[in-house]
């Protein structure tokens, strides 16, 4: 292993004393694999994807570190941390409410003209706001790490115990059977650079991995920190550009074969942290891409359940609870439960309190949310203002949703029945209700698809264009051999071309509605759903569904109907609203995980637009010189698809109208192949029409020359 910064002067981390505390044991007793009721969750989950060894910054490390000691030669207790981080948050939280009421009072005296020391009380309260605000946001994200420490961390540290350092790695590689994968040259396996400094622990000379080689990068999974620093999970994000699945399989399987025999209960011999290690990556992979790798991949899971079968279970408590895993993954994945990436036992007793917390902080910042987007919104419109009103003070209609049936399933509503009704249910319902239901539907697609599904998409056919699938080319037609970044022999999951043919459906669907209207009145009022349906989407962060209602709207047929001449001006409006929309969205992969907000509001991404940043990112080499692979490329792809697991954690909640659902996919499904033009040309309705008058006028006026020349 080579080091193209390291100074000489560099010297490896000891042992934490955490990790010295698990594994120093005295006498005979020494710490072995994980028993049955020690076996937990260990995948590292999207934020350690994202936000890597920082997940949490310095100064909630340090106030957590002082929580809970009564004196400082006290030993830490969790127990004690919790107990009073929960105090403090109750007490400034009922002092900041306290403080919001005050605040009230005071505006409605202004308003009213009385107290001439309310103006200059006004500045210093709103800067104590301020202060309180961030005081209790800070202790909620204190709270946050104290229950991930019994959960993440603690999951992180079982696996972490089984780490070693970095002279230990080769070891790791020569464990296994002879691979197929050899290097290409002995000393540059894995390539580092040094940072100045580590925000965590204030080390200086910390090592960051830059490059690898298939090989070098998977014997990095051993390392120590690997989990922590969120390697692991980047790992299992980006893998299949360098290596397959069964690549990946056969080098776990490998040393698990190798030291699963010699491997002592002493967890401080080296095959003992191999062999341990082994079964936590196996299991993090299952539990994390499951779908998306064994699921397509009848072989690959064949080869794992026969080799645990035949010579895990019988000699290490691992091998039952994996089989396990594996049932269990694959009964979610044939009933198709709950796809959503799974939230911790913590973050779910925690939801009510966030929820609570973001509409206490959103009485005094109702403007500072609109300002965390920038494309200008249009002032007061009437309808629009309205359903606002409705959206704001109206949260006991927003009810936990059911276990709703899948997108596919049939409802009682027929196709007959929604082609009966046709628009007039689309007119009658309000955009708030018509938003809320499309975007339920948007939630059962997106919530199925995995990270993974948005590498190598330009090998699926997705192009920089709104329609990114041609209708006439199906996703079993699709080469994969033109700017395949995949090797070869890696099965890629397709789910990706279901998700843009949705959205092309609902696209194609907007744009049939609106010509096929008889009547230029219809088509004024159904132009006007539309764009508020679409305004309240992106208001609450269902940006698929608008970027489909915009893509439908900027139809070249649809643009060119008289009724834009119409439109009300202020309606008119929201359409250059969209667009800018649409421009923020493509200007930075993640401009939706700016601040905190992805955190407790839901979210939908435009499933295009962020295959589009994606390929982005794939563009250019993924090999050095020497024929490394650049780590820190693909860590930043991994960060960008990571986000998909963010946005599922935080489901919308609204109450399910299974007879509007049914309709709505009637509708879409009818039109979901029309042809725009094809259904225009049967509508007159669709083109300038000449007033009779003034069409009989000039032929009058013609014949009138024709016949005064002939005189």
């Amino acid at each position: 292993f080579q080091s193209n910064i390291c100074g000489p002067g560099f010297e490896e981390e000891n042992t934490s004393s955490e990790e010295q505390a698990m594994i120093k044991v005295t006498g005979k007793s020494y710490l072995a694999s994980p028993n049955l009721p020690d076996f937990c969750s260990c995948s590292p989950g999207w934020s350690s994807a994202f936000y890597g060894a920082e997940c949490f910054d310095s100064e909630v490390h340090s106030y957590l570190k002082n929580l809970g000691k009564q004196k400082p030669s006290e030993s830490q207790n969790i127990d004690a941390k919790k107990v009073e981080l929960e105090q403090l948050l109750m007490m400034e939280t009922k002092n900041y409410k306290k403080t919001i009421k005050f605040y009230q009072k005071l505006l409605q005296k202004e308003r009213r003209g009385k107290g001439l020391e309310t103006k200059s009380m006004l500045p210093k309260l709103r800067g104590q706001l301020q202060e309180m605000k961030s005081k209790v946001q800070f202790l909620e994200l204190v709270k946050k790490y104290v229950q991930a420490s019994q959960t993440f961390s603690l999951q992180m540290m079982y696996a972490e115990q089984w780490g070693v350092e970095s002279h230990v790695l080769p070891t790791v590689i020569h464990s296994g059977k002879a691979d197929t994968m050899a290097p290409m040259n002995g000393s540059s396996l894995l390539l580092y650079y040094n940072t100045e400094k580590h925000r965590c622990n204030n080390q200086n000379g910390v090592r960051v991995l830059q490059a690898g080689t298939p090989l070098g990068l998977m014997a990095y999974l051993y390392s120590r920190n690997a989990f922590l620093e969120g390697y692991v999970q980047q790992f299992l994000y980006t893998f299949r550009y360098f290596c397959t699945q069964e690549e990946f399989l056969q080098f776990l399987l490998d040393r698990i074969s190798s030291t699963l025999s010699s491997a002592s209960l002493d967890p401080s011999t080296s095959l003992t942290k191999i062999c341990n290690r082994s079964f936590y990556i196996l299991q993090a992979w299952i539990e994390d891409c499951y779908s998306v790798d064994f699921a397509t991949n009848t072989n690959l899971l064949g080869t794992l359940k026969e080799f645990i079968s035949s010579k895990v279970a019988s000699l290490n408590g691992y091998g039952e609870r994996l089989l396990s895993l594996l049932e269990d993954a694959s009964a979610r994945k044939s009933g198709s439960a709950d796809l959503c990436s799974g939230v911790g036992k913590c973050e779910e007793e925690s939801e009510e309190s966030r929820k609570t917390l973001h509409s206490l902080c959103k009485k005094l910042s109702e403007d500072v949310s609109r300002k965390n987007f920038y494309w200008r919104l249009s002032k007061g419109v009437g309808p629009i203002t309205q359903y606002q009103r409705e959206w704001l003070h109206t949260g006991s209609a927003v009810l936990p949703k059911p276990c709703c049936s899948s997108f596919t399933e049939e409802s009682s509503v027929s196709v007959a029945r929604a082609d009966e009704v046709g628009p007039v249910l689309l007119m009658e319902c309000s955009a708030q209700q018509l938003c809320w239901q499309l975007t339920l539907l948007q939630q059962e697609v997106f919530n199925k698809c995995h990270p993974v599904h948005f590498l190598n998409s330009r090998a699926l056919g997705v192009k920089d264009k709104c329609v990114a699938v041609p209708k006439a080319v199906s996703a079993e037609t699709v080469s994969l051999k033109v700017c395949n970044l995949f090797l070869s022999k890696c099965i890629q999951d397709q789910y990706l071309l279901q998700l843009l043919k949705n959205a092309d459906s609902i696209s194609t669907w907007v744009a049939a509605e609106i010509v096929t209207c008889h009547t230029t009145k219809r088509q004024v009022s159904l132009l006007s759903k539309f764009l508020l349906i679409a305004k309240c989407c992106y208001e609450q962060r269902n940006f698929a569904t608008a970027m489909q209602i915009l893509t439908g709207l900027e139809n070249l047929i649809v643009r060119q109907l008289p009724a834009w001449k119409i439109l009300p001006a202020k309606v008119a409006e929201i359409m250059e609203e969209l667009k800018a929309v649409e421009v923020f969205l493509k200007s930075d992969s993640l401009c939706l995980m700016e601040g905190d907000r992805f955190k407790t509001l839901p979210t939908i991404p435009s499933a295009h637009v962020l295959a589009m940043h994606v390929q982005q990112l794939e563009t250019g080499g993924f090999t050095m010189t020497n024929g490394a692979h650049k780590w820190t490329k693909l860590r930043n792809i991994a960060k960008v698809v990571s986000q998909v697991h963010a946005f599922q954690e935080n489901p919308y909640t609204y109450a399910p109208d299974f007879k509007l659902q049914s309709y709505l996919r009637q509708r879409i499904t009818r039109f979901k192949d029309a042809d725009i033009s094809a259904l225009a040309a049967d509508n007159c309705a669709n083109f300038h029409q000449i007033p009779a008058e003034k069409h009989s006028r000039k032929i009058q006026d013609t014949l009138r020359k024709m016949k005064a020349t002939f005189q």
